[in-house]
This record gives C-alpha cells, structure tokens and sequence, in this order.
C-alpha cells in the first residue's frame, strides 16, 4: 500500500517538463491553471473505456470522452444527445437511427464521425471485456455486429437489435461509460494481433471530451491537460488526481493548499473541517453500494442457512452510526434509493443467536473457517474488521486478506474469494443496471460470456434469471416497478450478497474553488467548469 509515496504535486514545473510528475513541497497554492484532487485511484486496472469498470477509470472517461446520450445531473432521469443531435426509432422498435450533432472533435482535430461511433461500439462487442454485457445484451455479438451496427453516412449510424426493445433502456445503457467514442484514426493502428488497440488504450486516450490524458502513473497519479478542439470548453487547463490513501493526508493537504479538492475523507475529518466556513462541503448520494460477496464455490458459503446467518451477524447501523455516519447510509437492497423501483425497507439487524441456531440448522454448530478480501484503506478497513469481529460471535472465523482495490477486484473476477467486501456502482440510470449485476447469471460456466456479479459469486439462478430478463421488457412502468420490488425482496433473503451501505460521497473544495459536478454515478462526475480565485 502506497501512503507517503503518494504526496507528489505536478507543480508548474511539470508543465515545462512534458509527460512527467516531480515531487514538490507542499504550497500555499496550487499552481494557476490546475486544479490537483487528492483520492484513492489504486482501482484503475485500465483506462479504456471499452474495458474499465471501475469507479476511478470511469470517473476519467467522462472526462475524456463523449457517448451518443447521457443524463444530466440535475435530471438524471432525462436523456439528453451528446454526440447525437437526435434519434429516430422504427416502428417495431429495432432500428435506432442516431444524428451526430455537428462540431466535436478529438483531441486530434478531427470531427467525430459516424464510422467512429460504429467503429467503437464494434471494438466493445468484438473485445468483450467486463462492461461489454451492457451493449451485448441487445443481441450484438462479433459475429453479426457489423451488419447490425452500421455508419450509413458521415452524421448517421443505425443500431439494430435482435428484439424489439425500449428505446428509453437502449439509450440508459448508451449513456453508460462504456458506449464512449474512440477516434477509430488514432486507436485502430495502434492494434496488436486483435486486441484492437486495447494494451495503447489502457494508458492513452482517444476521445472528444473537454480533456486528454497526459499521464498515467499505477497507484501514484492521473494527469489530464485540456482538449482545445472539444465542443465543451474545459475552465481549468489541467487536472492532476493524486492517490492518496490516507484520508488524514487529504486533510493535511487541502488545509496547507497543497490540495484543491479532497475526495476521500472521513467522517473524523469531515467533522473537523466542518466548522471551517471558508471550505465548501458538497455531499452527492450516489447510485453506489457497499456489500459482501459470499461465493457459492465454498461449500459453507453456498448453504442458504448461512448465508442468512451471515445477514443477521452484522451490525449493519454500528458500522454506519460509529465508522461512515457521513458518507454511507444503511441500505440492503441492490437498488440504490432514488432508483425507480428501489425497495428501502432494512429486514436485518445483529441477532447473534438467531445466526447462530441458522448455522447449527446448516450443519455447522462450531463454525468454519473462511478467507476475507478487502481493501486496506479507510474505511474499507475498518469496515472489514468490524465484520470479523461481528462473524466470530457466531463462530465464522475470518482469514483476513487486505489489498489495492484492483487485486481486490481481480481476484473476485475469476471467482477465488471466499468473502469479499467490495463496491458496486451502478452503470446507467435505469433498475436493470443493478438487477441484471446481481440477479441474472445466464450462464454459470467459467468460460461464461456475460460475467455478472451472480456468477462472480457462482450463484446460479436460472429462475431468478428468467424473472429479471422478463421485467426489463414490461412496458408499463409501474408494473415494472412492482416487478423490481419482488424480486429484490427474495433476492435479500436468499442472495449471496450481503448488501450493507449506499455511499454518500462528499468532497471538500478549498477555499476560492467551485464548479465540480458531482452526479449520481461515478462517470457523472464533471470537471471542466472547475475554476479557482
């Protein structure tokens, strides 16, 4: 785990230096024209957009690209066009013909065009890394994604899915990080073998967003300098996200000046700045949650007693009210509330002796023996311990593994946990975006093509599969809702998931320094209207 290592400041020297971060002494201010985030970002695994699925790299591609349509902030409900000035459905609602709107460009200078958009949309189906589901679904597959996604003129390309589908959840999962546009010019002769570009894109950029990446460095920095040919002008020349662990540093460094926004503090620093008026608190809840994954390759673990038993151990409002009462509220159903259909009700407390008798029920009186991965840094950490110690008072004892969030988020991903304690942010405004996660695994083979939170787990559930295919198909949008509310009423009890928190992210700007954006998802955090006094 890198702390200290992490307390470096691309300073204006930088910028007389091209592609390189130098280590500084802290400042009374940061340098004119940069604005410098403190947080943790040791979950990037890749910056592609067509492969990274976490909350950092997310975070990044709303920054540096730009999708057919999003959803604005202050309406997260509503679709608004991005690159696309409109879109036309046909009457059997299969083809999607889209418009782009005439004047963004790529960091290059070129304009953004219609053989770009299906040229990207191609290379997420075709590359079918972790967020490609999200497109796939539609029924694109390498095999028949040319002749479905096609560009039929310089401003117009047309999707077709396999059924008739919504047009409102195509364009949700559009809007989704992983519907960015690559420069087909820039990426395609970067290409080795058939990886089309994916090793060059994991640490460059290609996009139409008010910035470019300049530099990234693993579990240290991300530096992104303006992109002078977008059509959304960025206020603040370069961004620089330092990674910084220790939530006590931000403190530090946003109160020296050395630090313009802090994004991961804690409560205990939340409080001591709150009484500081020159600083700005700006609290978003977000469409995040905090759970445990209990994979049903482990024999206990795939016991229905215990995993209830394990839902009844914890002390779900101790964790909140005593380690987060600032940043996470207590939530235990996998829609994040504000969802349409997201069920609030909390069926769990600590009852020690009823989880108890449930393990005895399962053939385990005395307990067994489990490894437990988490994240190292607050208050991930503390979390992590307070579930140990809520485990052994029924007898489940703990083999605690502490690691970066991506070794984390690895190992979870080829299903070698036993427990995990991990973050799920939700990808596109729309119920689906969750339920398919955690409630659909079509198929439970290690070799699976649509790699859900469900078979992360190895939880297979054909019915359950079913169900959730069926309710994003219901036209009737109460309906819908009700659907959404039954299924995550059996899913809390019988799941493998242990859903525990929904995040309330919080950051603190320094004195003199407004604009940041922050929305519902990660990929809905905007930079470029930030500016400093």
């Amino acid at each position: 785990m890198l702390t200290r290592r992490s307390m470096l400041l691309a300073t204006s020297a930088a910028a007389a230096l091209p592609g390189a971060l130098v280590a500084a002494p802290a400042r009374a201010a940061t340098p004119p024209g940069v604005i410098v985030f403190a947080r943790q970002i040791d979950d990037i695994i890749s910056l592609d957009p067509h492969e990274a699925f976490e909350y950092s790299a997310s975070e990044m591609s709303a920054n540096v690209y730009q999708k057919l349509v999003t959803t604005p902030n202050a309406n997260p409900t509503e679709i608004t066009g991005e690159l696309a000035e409109k879109w036309e459905v046909s009457d059997d609602n299969k083809a999607f013909t889209f418009t782009l709107r005439e004047g963004p460009k790529f960091a290059s200078g070129q304009p953004v065009t219609a053989e770009d958009v299906a040229w990207s949309l191609h290379r997420v189906v075709a590359m079918n890394k972790s967020p490609a589901f999200i497109i796939n679904q539609f029924g694109f597959t390498k095999d028949n994604v040319a002749d479905r996604i096609k560009a039929t003129g310089p401003r117009t390309v047309v999707l077709t899915t396999a059924e008739p589908t919504a047009p409102s959840f195509l364009l949700y999962c559009l809007s989704a990080a992983v519907g960015s546009i690559v420069e087909k010019a820039v990426v395609a002769p970067k290409a080795t073998g058939d990886d089309w570009g994916n090793a060059w894109l994991k640490q460059n950029s290609a996009g139409s967003g008010p910035y470019a990446l300049r530099q990234f460095r693993a579990s240290e920095s991300l530096m992104l300098d303006a992109n002078p040919h977008s059509n959304v002008v960025a206020k603040t020349k370069r961004i620089v996200i330092r990674h910084m662990p220790d939530p006590s540093a931000q403190l530090l460094g946003v109160r020296q000046g050395d630090i313009d926004i802090a994004r991961n503090l804690g409560a205990d620093q939340i409080g001591q700045i709150q009484s500081d008026g020159r600083f700005t608190i700006q609290p978003s809840r977000k469409a995040s949650l905090l759970y445990l994954s209990l994979n049903q390759k482990n024999a206990n673990l795939a016991k229905p007693e215990v995993r209830q038993a394990i839902k009844w151990a914890i002390d779900y409002a101790a964790i909140q009210k005593n380690i987060v009462p600032t940043t996470y509220a207590v939530h235990q159903s996998f829609l994040p509330e504000g969802f349409p259909g997201a069920l609030t009700d909390h069926p769990f407390s600590q009852k020690v002796d009823e989880a108890k008798a449930l393990l005895a029920k399962a053939g385990l009186p005395n307990g067994f023996e489990v490894s437990f991965d988490f994240f190292s840094g607050a208050p991930i950490s503390d979390i992590a311990q307070v579930v140990q110690a809520n485990l052994a008072l029924i007898g489940i004892r703990t083999r605690m593994l502490p690691g970066e969030m991506r070794a984390v988020i690895t190992k979870t991903r080829s299903r070698q946990h036993d427990i995990a304690l991990l973050r799920w942010g939700s990808d596109y405004f729309d119920p689906h975006s969750n339920a398919e996660a955690f409630s659909m695994n079509p198929d439970n083979g290690d070799e699976a093509r649509n790699r859900t939170l469900a078979w992360r787990a190895g939880w297979d559930i054909p019915e359950l599969t079913r169900r959730t295919a069926a309710a994003v198909k219901e036209v009737d949008s109460a309906k819908r809702a009700q659907t959404y509310l039954e299924i995550q009423k059996e899913h809390q009890q019988v799941s493998p998931f242990v859903i525990m928190l929904q995040e309330i992210e919080v950051a603190v700007s320094r004195p003199g320094v407004t604009g940041f954006d922050m929305g519902p998802m990660n990929d809905r955090n905007y930079y470029h209207n930030i500016v400093k006094a």
